[in-house]
């Protein structure tokens, strides 16, 4: 059967694929709210890998890592949003 560290480790490869996805949404999204989107899909992954981590190997300062990704991705989100409202340009 499956042991935890092999459950870690086949989440942590499907986060990583996860990641590839959104980058490159990131990177060649049509509109600016799909950019937005897709770095708010990254700032996600990333505190799942970082979590992750943690479980793997045994150390909580990667859980204090997630809590800072995550304030810094709720910060760059509203900013993003916040200039494509003040933009008032469709990018459709």
């Amino acid at each position: 059967m499956f042991t935890i560290d092999t459950a870690i480790t086949v989440s942590l490869a499907l986060t990583v694929v996860g990641l590839c996805g959104g980058t490159i949404r990131l990177l060649l999204g049509p509109s600016a709210a799909d950019r937005v989107v897709s770095l708010d899909l990254i700032t996600v992954l990333l505190i799942a890998i970082t979590s992750l981590l943690a479980l793997r190997l045994d150390n909580a300062a990667y859980l204090d890592l997630g809590l800072v990704l995550a304030l810094i991705g709720f910060l760059a989100t509203v900013a993003f949003a916040r200039y494509i409202e003040r933009r008032g340009v469709s990018d459709e």
